[in-house]
Parts: C-alpha cells; sequence; structure tokens
C-alpha cells in the first residue's frame, strides 16, 4: 500500500510536469517559476528514489528541495503580486530565510545531513503565508493559480503538523511511524491532484 501511494504520487507529478510544460511551450501561458517548481520537485523524487534503492543516504536531498521550494514558490508567488510591499516582504523573507539556514548549517553542519524540521517549518509557514496573501489579493483580482494555492496551504500545512507529530511520538511503535508517512504519502497525491486540477481549469482549453 506504501509502495503504491509512494509511485501514485510520482506519476501524477510527471503527469503535472507534462502538462504544465506542454501549455508553457506551446502558448506561454503557464508561470515559468511554477514550471520550474515542478521540474524541481521531479527531479528531486526521484533522485531520492534512486539513493535509497541503492542504500545511500538521501536525507540531504530534502534539505535542498525544501530551499528550492522556497525559492522557486516564492518567486512565483513574487510574480503574481502587483503591490511593491507584497513583492519586497517576499523577496526580504526570503532572503532572511536562507540567511537564517545557512547560519544553521555553518554552526552544525549535521543539520544539513539530516531530517530538518526547523527548516520545514521555516520554509512551509512562508511559503502558506504567501499564498494567504495571494488568496487576499484574489478576493479583488482574477483567480489566478486559485486551485494549486489551496493545495499548497493544505499540504504544507498538513505535512508540517504531521513531521512534528511524528518526531513527537518518536517512541511510539514503528507501525505508528510506517501509518504517519502512509498518510503524508496521501497528502502528497491530494495535493497533486490540486495542481492537475488547476491545469484543467485554467490551461487545458
Amino acid at each position: 500500500m506504501s509502495d503504491f501511494l509512494i509511485y501514485s504520487g510520482y506519476l501524477i507529478l510527471l503527469i503535472n510536469l507534462i502538462f504544465y510544460s506542454f501549455s508553457f511551450f506551446r502558448k506561454k501561458e503557464v508561470n515559468v517559476f511554477f514550471l520550474g517548481y515542478l521540474a524541481f520537485s521531479c527531479v528531486m523524487q526521484y533522485s531520492m528514489e534512486i539513493m535509497y534503492h541503492l542504500h545511500t543516504n538521501n536525507l540531504f536531498l530534502s534539505n535542498i528541495f525544501i530551499i528550492g521550494q522556497l525559492i522557486l514558490l516564492g518567486l512565483f508567488y513574487n510574480s503574481l503580486f502587483t503591490l511593491k510591499s507584497q513583492k519586497s516582504f517576499v523577496l526580504i523573507s526570503i532572503g532572511l530565510a536562507l540567511l537564517i539556514l545557512g547560519l544553521q548549517f555553518m554552526m552544525d553542519w549535521s543539520q544539513f545531513l539530516r531530517f530538518n524540521l526547523f527548516a520545514i517549518a521555516l520554509t512551509s509557514l512562508l511559503i502558506v503565508v504567501y499564498a494567504l496573501i495571494h488568496f487576499y489579493n484574489m478576493l479583488t483580482e482574477s483567480k489566478t493559480y486559485y486551485y494549486a494555492s489551496i493545495g499548497v496551504v493544505f499540504y504544507l500545512l498538513a505535512s508540517t503538523v504531521l513531521y512534528f507529530i511524528g518526531n513527537l511520538t518518536h517512541n511510539l511503535s514503528n507501525e505508528f511511524k510506517f501509518l504517519s508517512w502512509q498518510l503524508n504519502a496521501f497528502l502528497i497525491i491530494i495535493y497533486y491532484f490540486f495542481i492537475l486540477y488547476e491545469w484543467k481549469k485554467s490551461f487545458s482549453k
């Protein structure tokens, strides 16, 4: 069941990348940063899977992924904003987050080589804030990337809470830990379906 959820997520992500790439290269309708995020996600997910099967530690890739995710989704929302103050907030907050994480890694390099809850929480919550600002803007503007943003907020909040619960309950049984990873894999599938639905509503025609 776990493998089915994981590989289903990979497949839906790849389908999203193909569909959004088609719309981008054919009509230039898709936001280049969002397309870059999908391509980056594909590379990271498949790289982590390959390293897992090679029995190689791939946790450092998770840190590269969440940092890249912050930068690409931050630039994505920055490109959607029209107010200078909102654009400045995104760029400054990304810069500060990268500075904080850079200092953390310099003080303790091992943080980069393992599962980093602080980095996950910091980057995820910043992206959620960007998405919520976009929702606020859509009250008076056109609803661009509405469903994708719902997926962003839903998945990042839910997964962050799930990671913290898993960390706080690390002494519980392996069955409980396995269940939490299955739930996260299921949440990713829902997230990718939101992105797929966004393409259907906004770009498929």
